[in-house]
């Protein structure tokens, strides 16, 4: 969306674009409060969770904890980028991370160095590192086995790095096999989201509108009517609102309603039979 579409509706920025600013995102209590305890976890480090179907909001809760953990003092966060990446791979982007140099073919030596560096941050800090990974369901079991046999020294009672996963249910589901149990078994704080009801989606919704400078770009029947169509799923919430938005913004339209929501996604609502009055249609649909 280019800045004259923003003008057109005294927007300062596309609300509903994935990358909308941190400060901007729909925070639920159930997102505090994780984000809350993973604060106290860096303490004593350890795993932590966040599962749930594809668009629920793991990434976004992902963006919000770290930057509340960018906001602590001499606070180190990592964010892998390709968990699907072999050992060696992990270990040059580990390496990239923590700063240090490390010789992938010499797994003992980097993991030696990489725990050192950790164990200089406890020591001048009194917190563990943070390991953030988003789309760790991809993440290769070895992978994920060392990641937590490298975290943990002196037989497992002394942690040096809290790991935070992000995942959809093939993660939880991994959980639960022999070969991932010791893994499973050590993640202190969990965080599992689900589909949202539209009272929740609507929340969202308003919230959005708000920080982005147009509260009235909406109706209200049209956000109703968008939240009972989005299933509970945030994403698709977001993108059938950013589809109106760039049609609206074609045609010049002063605000978005719901005629034009029936023009854009009439696939979507039930065909209108002979006596069945329009309202009827639009409640039919919202079901």
């Amino acid at each position: 969306m280019n800045k004259k579409h923003l003008a057109l509706y005294g927007l300062k920025y596309n609300p509903f674009s994935p990358d909308v600013p941190i400060e901007s995102l729909h925070r639920t209590p159930k997102m505090e409060s994780f984000c809350w305890r993973v604060e106290q976890l860096v303490g004593d480090g350890g795993f932590a969770v966040i599962s749930g179907p594809p668009g629920v909001g793991k990434s976004a809760t992902l963006r919000m904890l770290a930057e509340r953990l960018a906001e602590l003092r001499d606070m180190k966060v990592g964010v892998l980028c390709r968990p699907q990446a072999s050992l060696g791979d992990f270990y040059r982007e580990m390496g990239d991370l923590f700063g240090v140099q490390l010789q992938p073919c010499n797994r003992w030596g980097g993991a030696k160095v990489l725990r050192d560096r950790w164990q200089a941050h406890i020591d001048a800090s009194a917190s563990r590192p943070v390991l953030l990974v988003d789309e760790a369901q991809e993440t290769k079991q070895a992978l994920l086995s060392e990641l937590r046999l490298l975290s943990s020294a002196r037989f497992d009672s002394h942690l040096l790095l809290t790991v935070v996963l992000a995942g959809d249910q093939r993660l939880a589901e991994r959980f639960r096999c022999d070969e991932l149990a010791p893994l499973a078994s050590r993640i202190r704080v969990k965080l599992a989201l689900d589909r949202a009801p539209p009272e929740e989606l609507r929340d969202c919704l308003v919230h959005t509108l708000h920080s982005a400078g147009a509260p009235k770009l909406m109706t209200a029947e049209l956000i109703a009517t968008l939240c009972d169509h989005a299933q509970g799923n945030l994403r698709a919430l977001m993108n059938q609102a950013g589809e109106l938005l760039d049609l609206a913004a074609q045609r010049e339209a002063s605000h978005l309603d719901e005629k034009l929501f029936f023009e854009a996604f009439s696939h979507l609502v039930p065909v209108q039979t002979k006596g069945t009055s329009r309202q009827a249609a639009i409640t039919a649909a919202r079901r």
